[in-house]
């Protein structure tokens, strides 16, 4: 049964532009198969989390991600009686404006756009979503409802005070209430990318040879799954061990999360989305004591993992890659790919060929910017000396 705090597709404020609805298909279901057919959506698949994607095929890629945390979101969304196509929908964007190399390329971008606004990959994502997917005759982007753009642009709570030049942007000519909170169904989409992530970084590191399992067994949360596991299964493999302990992590930080969401809504009573965006606080979070102990986790992750040797050294390698391709486009706009020039001959100045460069960097795939950087950059220079 639907809560009346739901978001109900019947009741969606619609698209920006005007067009027929699906006779089988709600708008918000629409809008997740829109998600999952977009060019951005595919080129996850070779994105990296923490890893560089060509590094191993088991370790998370964004697309991966993507998908874990829409399959947690949608049984969250389920057992508190919201709408999990909406959710599902804005989970599988939630990544979509992701630079090459996970947060090192963003970093780096940011830092090379900061002289024309910075680089923000969630505004990034509306800005995929809304105009650079060019694949319809009618419109640019993908022309989601509001519902799913709001979901988009604040599922980690409002924007206020510095909103990112691209969101600011798009909201002159679409408000999407910056101000306030996101429905529920974007909370619960927030709180699943941290359930996805604390889960895969710790199977990721394992696999990696970053740290142990005994180390692992003796975190908070995680020292109550493993002694779980071996009082059930004395003596039980190694890998299978870990993993049915990790099984039993992410149950823990699900179950506390639908739990956490039941009392602070029955406490606020909401009857309507309205009553959500307008609560003032997030109401689909952690429980204080479990979020003070994914902090233990996440200082355990950025020492051991983040900031691994390896790690750094990638880091290091692919802040330059980003840092040479940006001022190379810039210097030679000629040089991008035919789609692109069109929107360069129109550029009415600096900024916006820089921000063209960016959202063409941006969308990179690891392993396309370093074929591009061996191609432009670095054979050039091997052939000069």
């Amino acid at each position: 049964m639907r809560a009346p705090f739901a978001s109900d597709p019947a009741q969606s404020r619609g698209r920006l532009v005007t067009e027929e609805e699906s006779s089988f298909r709600s708008c918000f279901q629409r809008d997740r198969d829109r998600i999952i057919h977009a060019s951005a959506f595919r080129r996850l698949k070779h994105k990296t989390q923490v890893f560089i994607e060509h590094e191993g095929d088991y370790f998370r890629t964004r697309l991966t991600h993507s998908i874990e945390v829409a399959q947690v979101a949608r049984t969250i969304s389920g057992a508190l009686g919201l709408n999990s196509e909406l959710t599902e929908a804005v989970a599988l964007a939630h990544d979509l404006g992701h630079t090459p190399f996970g947060h090192t390329g963003e970093d780096a971008l940011h830092a090379l756009m900061a002289p024309y606004g910075g680089f923000d990959h969630n505004a990034q994502a509306i800005r995929i979503v809304t105009h650079l997917e060019r694949h319809y005759a009618d419109f640019d982007g993908l022309n989601l409802t509001w519902e799913t753009l709001e979901g988009i642009a604040k599922h980690n709570g409002p924007v206020t005070g510095d909103v990112p030049w691209a969101l600011a942007a798009y909201c002159a000519g679409h408000d999407l209430e910056l101000h306030t909170h996101a429905s529920a169904e974007a909370q619960v989409a927030a709180v699943s990318d941290d359930i996805a992530y604390n889960h895969h970084d710790l199977h990721d590191g394992l696999r990696a040879d970053l740290f142990s399992t005994d180390e692992l067994a003796a975190l908070p949360i995680l020292s109550g799954c493993f002694a779980a596991v071996d009082a059930r299964y004395p003596g039980l493999n190694y890998y299978r061990r870990r993993h049915e302990a990790l099984r039993r992590f992410f149950g823990v930080l699900v179950e506390d999360v639908i739990g956490v969401a039941r009392r602070r809504l029955a406490e606020t009573d909401p009857q309507s989305v309205a009553d959500i965006r307008n609560a003032g606080r997030a109401l689909i979070r952690f429980s204080d004591p479990v979020f003070a102990d994914l902090k233990v986790i996440r200082r355990f992750l950025f020492d051991r993992m983040y900031r691994a040797p390896k790690v750094v050294k990638m880091r290091a390698e692919v802040t330059q890659v980003v840092r040479d391709l940006f001022p190379y486009f810039m210097h030679h706009p000629d040089i991008l790919p035919r789609q692109w020039r069109k929107d360069v001959a129109e550029a009415g100045g600096e900024e916006d060929l820089a921000r063209i460069v960016s959202d063409y960097i941006s969308g990179m795939t690891d392993r396309f910017a370093i074929q591009e950087h061996e191609r432009l950059i670095v054979a050039p220079r091997r052939a000069a000396n």
